[in-house]
């Protein structure tokens, strides 16, 4: 039986309505900027895009960028906001739960995604595959916890991560120079309803030259 999935179509018309989420996406686009020289020749995948809050931070800085989802309500909301902005090199692509990505691209980034993708190793081997050479997977996720960050588990796969074993795996999909730092945090109310402080780590891996 397939696991249940939230109706991202629906949240997406007040996703950017919380301003805890545009915060978070705000200062995840900038440890990006640090750990990542992007250029104006570089092509951009950011998966599990949502409404483009990153990918659109991430846009003037690039020749293009494509933001990636399995919601069409999500896509459509990016769509919308990057015609308002004329920005013509921003595009979206449809995706599946199990994958479905294509094109070649200098970097992909994802935030606060990975945590909803049940095969980790599957994804890294295929962000390896799409990536130049050379390229850059940069990911920002939750720190291991205990499951209080989602008020609803539905389509949660992972409470966070240990970094120390995602490190690993990015080795094992082949990735070099692998390296982790912090990237911000967010205190929400957690599962129980109490304030909880969560931390969110930016992990970046090279796909070296052949």
């Amino acid at each position: 039986m397939n696991e249940p999935t939230r109706n991202f179509d629906q949240e997406a018309a007040t996703w950017d309505d919380n301003p805890v989420r545009v915060k978070l996406a705000g200062e995840i686009a900038e440890v990006m900027k640090q750990q990542i020289a992007f250029t104006p020749d570089m092509d951009v995948l950011d998966i599990g895009c949502g409404t483009g809050l990153v990918t659109l931070a991430l846009a003037p800085l690039v020749r293009s960028i494509t933001g990636a989802d399995t919601s069409s309500g999500m896509l459509d909301v990016l769509t919308a906001k990057a015609n308002r902005q004329n920005l013509t090199h921003v595009r979206t692509m449809r995706i599946q739960p199990e994958g479905g990505l294509t094109g070649r691209y200098d970097v992909i980034v994802s935030s606060m995604t990975f945590h909803h993708i049940q095969h980790i190793d599957r994804q890294l081997s295929e962000c390896f595959q799409l990536l130049k050479a050379p390229g850059y997977l940069c990911i920002a996720d939750l720190d291991t916890e205990q499951g209080e960050f989602h008020p609803d588990h539905t389509g949660v796969f992972h409470h966070g991560f240990d970094r120390d074993t995602l490190k690993q795996q990015f080795l094992q999909a082949g990735f070099t120079s692998v390296t982790d730092c912090p990237a911000t945090e967010v205190t929400k109310p957690s599962r129980s309803g109490d304030l909880k402080t969560f931390t969110i780590f930016l992990m970046t891996g090279t796909k070296p030259r052949a």
